[in-house]
This record gives C-alpha cells, sequence and structure tokens, in this order.
C-alpha cells in the first residue's frame, strides 16, 4: 500500500468523539506533536471556552492554540491568545513566554518600515508589558534586543520620510523626521545617518551654528569615521567646556548617544 493510501485511512481528529477535556487535551497536543496544525487550533479553541477558569489545562490550551496559529502565519490570531493567556494568568509560569510570543507576533505583522507602523507599535507595547509585569525574567535580555530591533525599523521609516524632503530640497521638513530620529531612537543604527543627513540640511540652509554643534557630537561619537570626516568637512567644532572633557576622559564607557537638536527658530 503507498504511503498516501496509508494516510487516507488514518482516523480523522473528531472533536464528538472526544467526550471529556481531559481526552480533548491530550488528543489536540497529539496533533501539535504530528504538526497537524487545522486540528490542534480545532481543539485548543474548543478548550478555551469549555475549560473551567481555574483548571490548569487552561492556559497551556491558550499557549497551544496561540503556537498553532504562529505555525500557520496567523500571526494576529497568535498575538491574541498569547495576551489572553498573560491577561488571565499572569502568575502562570509560562505568562512571561506568551509575553514576548505576543510581542513577536505582532512584530511580524509589520512586515516593513515603510507601511503602516500600528502593529508595530503594539509589539512595543508588548515588549514592555514583558518587562513591566516580570522585570526579573530571563526573557528580558532577549527582550530589550528585539525592541533595539524593532525601534530600529521606526527610526528607519522616519529617516526614508526625511530623505524624501531631502532628496526634494525641502530641507526644514525633511529635518523634522531627521530630528525625530536622533529624539526617539538616537541609539539606533539609523541615528548616525540621520544626523549626517541633518548636518547637509543644516549646511544647505546656512544654519552654521546648529551645524557645528551636530557635528561636535559625530566626531566625538563616531572618531575617523569618514562619513562624518566627508560630511563635517570644513564645520568647526564648537567650544568645549573644560569641565565635560575631563569628565569624558575619565569616562570609559563610551560617548553617550548624540543629543538631540532643538527645534529651528
Amino acid at each position: 500500500m503507498s504511503i498516501s493510501a496509508t494516510a487516507a485511512c488514518r482516523p480523522e481528529f473528531q472533536l464528538k468523539n472526544l467526550t471529556t477535556n481531559e481526552s480533548l487535551y491530550a488528543a489536540s497536543l497529539n496533533e501539535y506533536h504530528r504538526r497537524h496544525w487545522d486540528n490542534a487550533i480545532t481543539g485548543f479553541e474548543k478548550l478555551t471556552t469549555d475549560l473551567p477558569a481555574r483548571d490548569s489545562l487552561l492556559p497551556r490550551s491558550y499557549w497551544y492554540l496561540a503556537s498553532s496559529h504562529q505555525h500557520q502565519d496567523e500571526f494576529l490570531l497568535a498575538a491574541q491568545s498569547f495576551s489572553r493567556l498573560v491577561e488571565s494568568f499572569p502568575d502562570d509560569s509560562l505568562a512571561d513566554d506568551a509575553a514576548l510570543e505576543a510581542a513577536r507576533s505582532y512584530s511580524r505583522l509589520w512586515r516593513k518600515p515603510q507601511l503602516d507602523p500600528s502593529y508595530g507599535e503594539t509589539a512595543l507595547a508588548s515588549y514592555n508589558t514583558l518587562i513591566g509585569l516580570y522585570p526579573t525574567s530571563p526573557l528580558i535580555p532577549t527582550a530589550q534586543k528585539e525592541i533595539a530591533d524593532l525601534e530600529n525599523k521606526f527610526a528607519i521609516k522616519d529617516y526614508d520620510a526625511g530623505m524624501y524632503y531631502f532628496r526634494r530640497k525641502a530641507y526644514d521638513s525633511g529635518m523634522i523626521y531627521f530630528k525625530n530620529v536622533l529624539a526617539k531612537y538616537a541609539t539606533s543604527p539609523t541615528a548616525r545617518d540621520a544626523a549626517l543627513r541633518l548636518v547637509e540640511s543644516y549646511k544647505a540652509n546656512r544654519y552654521r551654528d546648529d551645524a557645528s554643534e551636530l557635528c561636535t557630537q559625530l566626531r566625538q561619537r563616531y572618531p575617523g569615521d569618514s562619513g562624518v570626516n566627508k560630511v563635517c568637512t570644513g564645520v568647526p567644532n564648537t567650544v568645549t567646556v573644560t569641565a565635560k572633557a575631563d569628565s569624558a576622559k575619565a569616562d570609559t564607557t563610551g560617548v553617550p548617544p548624540i543629543k538631540p537638536p532643538p527645534p529651528t527658530s
């Protein structure tokens, strides 16, 4: 008998044959491990409506329901089920894991920085829920790294918007977005590029003091950087306060993020 014929003879997953919550859970978990995601979703979804609120199987049912949706690339449904676990069972051992997976599912829904960032904002809120509710969780370093990646997508979105105006020589409009990158996402990889375009915008508009101040910060943060050297050629450093200079020499932790420039009058 062929493999396909054998598979066709396999008994189907039938809810009507599973008369107790325990048998339905066991059968649904078996379908999950066999990667039969549709059957697992059907079973665990029924369990989330049938199980008593205090049943220990309920948070696990939410977990496997959400995970099955993830495997189907149904990230919104996955995020909602993970979030339901956190909201309903905040003290469960799976709660911090569920908070992280909810954030990840929302983040996957924001596929490109150029698209509507609503899901990205919801993902960021979910990451912050994890950090706020479970500050001692071993998942916190992972969440912080993924927050940084997510914030860089926000930075790219603002940077691209600024570049739209920059290319059209509408420098004042572009500066709004470049400044926003520096104000909100100063430690992101995109911050350097935003700062360079901001210097070029200052130079184009002859905002010499602003260009000087920003180039001073860039030279301190990115010493020897060829892009900084090129953009800031001919732009003098601002006068530094001796106390700040002495403090910088004593501090071995590195140069702080670029300070957001003040609004241009």
